[in-house]
């Protein structure tokens, strides 16, 4: 047992919301200080096995945080500490926003998964701008980009550019969320004429690298159909997926009726079929998101198209040595398989 499995029904105790924000406080604590080293040196798994470019662009290994837990980049060199690859801030949004109500974020500890309807609470665009321009990043930072609540979604376009153009200093890459399930009518952007404009104006804006979101809960016809935007406007990646609206008969926690979005383990199958789905269909790169909490989750992804994954939920249930147990089970997968690299193992199930 590690310190983890003493510290969970201590955390446990607080409302999954608050438990958030004692963690957070914990890694701001930690950052910038000579802890941080001493944090880095215990999780960081070192392997040139796990180094893999994507989007022309080298990552350490390829385990990220996934947007919505760092919403305001005030941790990412903290999280990187831990031993991530890469981390995704936001959504950040054009205007400062309180989000829902709470409460908002809910664990289901029995299906180690969780619910939010969080409505992307954030700090606005020119903070978190600020703070980016004034990182010294560890690793690749990625920025998620969504609309703000009081924004039509005639006038998205505006609003996306808006926020790009104050985060693109301090992004290594940008990630168009239309598929949120917690901002009302956000996933009609996901219609292909909406999403064309919304795309083709931050390409045009220059957004490089430029991937989109998608949710879980589209028919293949409509993933088909986003990819083929995908194509046309030659973006850089696509991340799948988001959080579900779904709740799977299997489900057995106490709040598995809350409004909002699903995440962790019930979706792992789902979303790891949904990488395989893009990957068949399209040569991008695929980021796998969706349930993955140990290395034969993030392998299956891998081994199913994806170039990176990433994770959330599993720092609620695994704790923040969850990406250094992840890495070191990967390279005994890659060496028990015969491959050399992990970009060796990307897309091999698809053959």
């Amino acid at each position: 047992m590690d310190l983890y499995d003493f510290l969970k029904p201590l955390a446990f105790g607080f409302d999954a919301e608050t438990a958030h924000g004692i963690g957070h406080r914990a890694l701001e604590a930690v950052q910038s200080t000579p802890a941080e080293r001493l944090v880095a040196d215990a999780c960081t798994v070192v392997d040139a096995r796990l180094r893999t470019e994507v989007f022309e662009q080298t990552f350490r290994n390829p385990v990220g945080v996934a947007a919505g837990f760092d919403k305001n980049a005030e941790v990412p060199n903290a999280l990187a500490a831990l031993g991530f690859g890469h981390i995704e801030i936001g959504g950040v949004t054009a205007e400062p926003q309180a989000g829902n109500p709470r409460p908002r974020l809910f664990r289901l500890p029995r299906d180690e998964a969780l619910v939010n309807r969080m409505g992307f609470n954030n700090d606005g665009a020119d903070v978190v701008g600020e703070r980016l321009d004034a990182l010294d990043p560890r690793v690749p930072i990625g920025v998620n980009i969504g609309k703000s609540k009081s924004t039509p979604n005639d006038e998205a376009e505006s609003d996306y550019l808006y926020t790009f153009e104050r985060v693109e200093g301090g992004g290594d890459y940008f990630v168009v969320n239309v598929s949120s399930p917690n901002t009302p009518g956000l996933r009609e952007l996901q219609q292909r004429d909406r999403l064309e404009s919304i795309l083709g104006t931050l390409k045009d804006a220059g957004a490089e690298p430029l991937l989109v979101k998608l949710s879980p809960d589209l028919t293949e016809a409509a993933i088909a159909e986003a990819l083929e935007v995908v194509e046309a406007l030659d973006l850089d990646g696509v991340i799948a997926t988001n959080t579900t609206t779904d709740r799977p008969d299997t489900l057995r926690g106490d709040h598995a009726d809350e409004e909002g979005g699903l995440s962790g383990k019930p979706i792992e199958d789902e979303a790891t079929g949904m990488v395989r789905f893009i990957a068949e269909r399209t040569d991008k790169p695929v980021v796998g998101v969706g349930g993955v909490s140990d290395a034969a989750g993030a392998y299956e992804k891998i081994r199913n198209g994806a170039s990176l994954v990433q994770l959330y939920t599993a720092l609620v249930y695994e704790g923040p040595t969850v990406a250094r147990d992840i890495n070191r089970g990967l390279l005994e997968l890659l060496e028990r398989d015969g491959f050399d690299s992990i970009e060796e193992a990307v897309g091999v199930d698809l053959e």
